[in-house]
């Protein structure tokens, strides 16, 4: 007789599995490979690449285009050119598509069954979802990185320090609007369901954005509507960032880039970037406590 535990030998020609503990090494390993997988899908769906511009490119050169010529013909435009004023909502626009599509594959994989697969690696679902802000965010910057490639026709100048500028404050709000796709995916089950919600989100957003026309002398009831937007704290860094490389008279700067006010204040540009930043890690955060309880 004998005591204690006895531990079963493994079958014969049955290989022992052994599944790796959990660490930060394995987490941030998890969060590289879903981000390459972002990348891998956006690089190898051309349609999705050429389809996500075409609307950016058709409010700036078409309707920016037609709107100067209206402006111009009726004497009211002044020194600034529509098409650079609203190029700075145009490349928060073409993010903000892109971002939200990329939150949808969420969904995609959780009808074809490979999300499933993905919550039962041995690794934190926290780290599923960092990667997947994470890489929409860098996939929408890439999309929208053609948007200001095509400044030059808006007016805006190819200053190197205004284009990393930009790519940087599109990459912050890119990640913002990739972690409000999350969130919401994390409990949809259908993409029809899905692209029905977002569809509903980001036309309010970008009407009530200032990404198409000034934030001054707006009704009470509309100002206070932009001023919970959050796309509102993404475009006017970037419509900051255009104007400061402009030479236009203080009038115009003031009637074209009047800039977000609470009660009056002028909102900084570093505290938008803050907030857009607070909101992104924190419909993040939100988006993990739902994967975390998801089945």
């Amino acid at each position: 007789m004998t005591s204690g535990v006895e531990t079963a030998a493994p079958a014969p020609g049955v290989a022992g599995v052994r599944v790796p503990e959990r660490s930060v090494r394995h987490d941030l390993r998890a969060v590289k490979i879903v981000l390459h997988r972002e990348l891998i899908r956006f690089w190898r769906d051309k349609l999705r690449m050429v389809s996500g511009l075409i609307q950016p490119v058709l409010w700036l050169l078409v309707m920016g285009t037609g709107l100067s010529n209206l402006i111009t013909s009726g004497g009211a435009r002044g020194g600034v050119d529509l098409k650079t004023f609203i190029f700075p909502g145009v490349c928060a626009m073409s993010v903000m598509f892109t971002a939200m599509f990329s939150a949808g594959s969420i969904v995609w994989d959780r009808e074809f069954g490979f999300l499933r697969e993905m919550l039962v690696a041995p690794v934190s679902r926290s780290a599923i979802v960092v990667g997947k802000c994470i890489g929409g965010a860098f996939v929408a910057t890439v999309q929208g990185a053609v948007i200001v490639a095509l400044a030059g026709l808006a007016g805006v100048p190819y200053d190197p320090l205004l284009l990393l500028q930009l790519l940087g404050l599109m990459f912050v709000g890119a990640f913002a609007l990739t972690g409000f796709g999350v969130m919401m995916a994390a409990r949809i089950k259908t993409m029809q369901s899905f692209f029905g919600l977002m569809q509903m989100a980001m036309m309010p957003m970008m009407f009530l954005s200032g990404a198409l026309y000034p934030l001054n002398g707006l009704p009470t009831w509309l100002t206070i509507l932009t001023r919970f937007n959050p796309l509102t704290y993404a475009v006017d860094p970037l419509r900051q960032a255009v104007f400061a490389h402009l030479d236009v008279s203080p009038a115009l700067e003031r009637t074209f880039n009047p800039g977000v006010t609470w009660n009056g204040w002028v909102v900084p540009v570093w505290l938008e970037i803050l907030i857009v930043l607070a909101m992104g890690f924190g419909l993040m955060g939100v988006a993990i406590l739902e994967f975390r309880r998801a089945d």
